[in-house]
């Protein structure tokens, strides 16, 4: 009994993984790759999925994250994350919030600096993936960009409809 109250005394592990720490740090990439240019917030939440989910792209490198059913929805969700990862990098001077005709959002003076202290596999990867996102999509209007999110964003993660219907199926 003793043993039960001393785990249930101990705080929760932190979660990392889509947390607002892992979302800033993605967003940090991608206004690094970005090259001081101003983005909008709808413009991270779509860059935001193709960069972790890049393998949904025809000829994109693999995806940083596993290919989960229904993943198509998380770029319907993932605004309020990305505001709260954004608001963690102004806070702490590794992005620009920018009022020109709206809000916008670029790397600072101190976002390439940071980033070149990360040297892990992942970092790696989400720099090359930030790098490709960009080169591929920066060209795209706002228009373009909304355009071919919406028209895939249900496709992707719908491989696993036939699964769930089979296990619904009593043998």
């Amino acid at each position: 009994m003793n043993s039960q109250l001393d785990k249930s005394a101990e705080p929760p592990v932190p979660r990392l993984f889509n947390s607002d720490v892992e979302t800033g740090l993605r967003i940090a990439f991608l206004l690094d790759a970005g090259d001081r240019g101003l983005v909008d917030l709808e413009r991270l939440v779509s860059y935001d999925y193709l960069l972790v989910h890049s393998g949904d792209v025809e000829s994109g490198p693999p995806s940083l994250h596993p290919a989960v059913p229904f993943r198509g929805s998380e770029w319907l969700v993932k605004r309020g994350r990305i505001q709260n990862g954004m608001d963690l990098l102004i806070a702490r001077e590794l992005a620009d919030k920018v009022f020109s005709d709206g809000i916008f959002y670029r790397a600072s003076a101190l976002t390439t600096r940071f980033l070149h202290l990360l040297k892990s596999g992942y970092s790696s990867a989400l720099r090359s993936r930030a790098d490709w996102v960009i080169s591929t999509f920066g060209k795209y209007s706002d228009r373009e960009l909304a355009n071919y999110m919406t028209e895939r964003v249900g496709r992707w993660g719908a491989e696993f409809d036939g699964l769930s219907v089979i296990q619904e199926v009593e043998f």
